[in-house]
């Protein structure tokens, strides 16, 4: 779930912090810039391992501040594919099912991973599994928010959120304006909702879904053990085996 990656970076450190220990400095520096960023391609950073090396430092014609080309390690959040992860659901919605982990939000369960049948209440705004029973009728078993719910990783998503560029120069048409302007609007609505690394799950297989749903089988399961180990002993009193002889 977590790995290290070494990375290679050049460090500006400004005027006001040639007081500290260049290696303090640079940590500083480093954790101001990465901490809980998502690197493409990379993962999800939450802290500075270490610092392999540190190159000479030099300072540029025009600017006071120190550059030092740094080569590090960090810890990033980046689960394997095939990973079995344990979040709460966050909310859901006719795409799926959306989990957190308390610091990553952008988990999807989509309705095709879902255990099925399933169907969307839009009522209770949740998903509802629809487990069926011996006896042919189906018991509806609902994902609420804030459940906790164990999935697999099925893929990851990077994509690239920096900006577009800078709008259009003025000085053309009416018409062109309103149609660059409603294509600027699409353009920020989409920038809005999009995630720049994003987790999809599964939870259509044994084992997999909200937790309570298998701690209530097992339960059952093992009050039936219990009521089978009674009922063998009755039997076994009644056909006076296992009874002591004097």
């Amino acid at each position: 779930m977590f790995v290290l990656a070494e990375l290679k970076d050049n460090v500006r450190i400004a005027p006001d912090q040639f007081h500290l220990k260049l290696v303090d400095a640079v940590r500083d520096e480093l954790d101001r810039r990465l901490a809980n960023k998502v690197l493409l391609n990379v993962g999800l950073c939450i802290a500075l391992k270490e610092i392999v090396s540190l190159k000479d430092s030099i300072i540029l014609p025009g600017d006071g501040a120190s550059h030092t080309e740094v080569l590090f390690r960090y810890v990033v959040f980046r689960p394997m594919v095939g990973t079995v992860m344990t979040g709460k659901i966050r909310s859901c919605s006719r795409e799926g099912v959306h989990v957190t982990l308390g610091f990553f939000d952008d988990i999807l369960i989509p309705h095709a991973a879902l255990q099925h049948p399933s169907r969307f209440d839009e009522a209770e705004q949740a998903w509802v599994w629809e487990y069926p029973l011996e006896d042919g009728s189906k018991h509806d078993l609902f994902m609420d928010i804030g459940e906790p719910i164990k999935f697999r990783v099925s893929r990851e998503i990077f994509e690239e959120t920096s900006p577009t560029g800078p709008p259009k120069a003025e000085g053309q048409s009416s018409q062109a304006a309103s149609t660059s302007a409603a294509a600027a609007a699409a353009s920020a609505a989409a920038q809005e909702v999009k995630s720049p690394y994003k987790i999809i799950g599964a939870i259509n297989e044994a084992g997999l879904g909200v937790l309570s749903w298998w701690d209530q089988q097992n339960k059952e399961d093992d009050h039936d053990e219990e009521l089978g180990e009674d009922n063998t002993e009755y039997e076994n009193d009644e056909d006076g085996e296992g009874a002591c002889e004097e």
